[in-house]
């Protein structure tokens, strides 16, 4: 074990660097991809609760649409500016993994693997999912109660369309959750590369899901309450 071990901490430090120019990248590519879906007019649409309530029927998501999705989920300033800094600078804060150390060289690691997980996870969801047209985008609801909308921000983190207009388990969403999560420890250090910290991953990939569908469900009304107060 002793010899094994030198060897593991050896490979993570040689990983080190990598993840600090793809944090650094994180960041650049934001601005295109923000490009990238204003020219694709990729826009997440209304859609009510009840499906058969919709306004609008129902349109599967096309192959660049979906490629699409998979880089604004992954790069855009929602993602880039509110999970990945807090949770980065949470783990830096508590130095866990106490490999990356309690530094910014240790913050940026800590960004640098996160957004790689989501980026292994939302690739996961869009690619299988494609397979069944499962769509991977959110749609918030119009007209409804404040209950009824908490309720579809809940429903959308588990279920999904389908190309038949209905929802139904998202089941690419909860691979690419759960695979990304295991798949992180062939890259993470080794305190947090097992499987105990590889379900605590999931569970919280599923609650950052739920919280970001609140974002997009919500942040739109108090963007237009803000607007007309002023």
């Amino acid at each position: 074990m002793s010899c094994i071990q030198p060897q593991v901490s050896r490979d993570n430090r040689e990983l080190r660097p990598a993840l600090r120019v793809f944090a650094t990248s994180c960041v650049v590519l934001a601005c295109s991809v923000i490009l990238v879906g204003q020219e694709l007019g990729v826009r997440y649409l209304s859609a009510p609760f009840v499906p058969e309530q919709a306004q609008k029927p129902y349109v599967p998501l096309r192959p660049d649409q979906r490629v699409a999705w998979w880089a604004r989920s992954t790069f855009d300033l929602q993602s880039l500016l509110i999970p990945a800094p807090i949770t980065a600078g949470y783990g830096t804060a508590v130095d866990r993994p106490h490999e990356y150390g309690p530094h910014w060289d240790g913050f940026a690691e800590r960004y640098g693997t996160r957004m790689l997980q989501v980026s292994v996870n939302n690739g996961i969801e869009a690619g299988l999912g494609a397979a069944w047209g499962e769509d991977p985008r959110y749609y918030r609801t119009l007209h409804q109660p404040f209950k009824r909308r908490v309720l579809n921000v809940i429903d959308l983190t588990f279920r999904a369309y389908g190309s038949d207009g209905e929802r139904h388990v998202a089941y690419a969403r909860l691979t690419g959750d759960v695979g990304g999560a295991f798949l992180a420890n062939t890259w993470l250090p080794p305190s947090i590369s097992d499987w105990q910290s590889a379900v605590v991953r999931s569970l919280v990939g599923l609650g950052s899901r739920a919280a970001g569908n609140a974002t997009r469900e919500f942040l739109p009304d108090v963007v237009s309450w803000l607007r007309h107060k002023h």
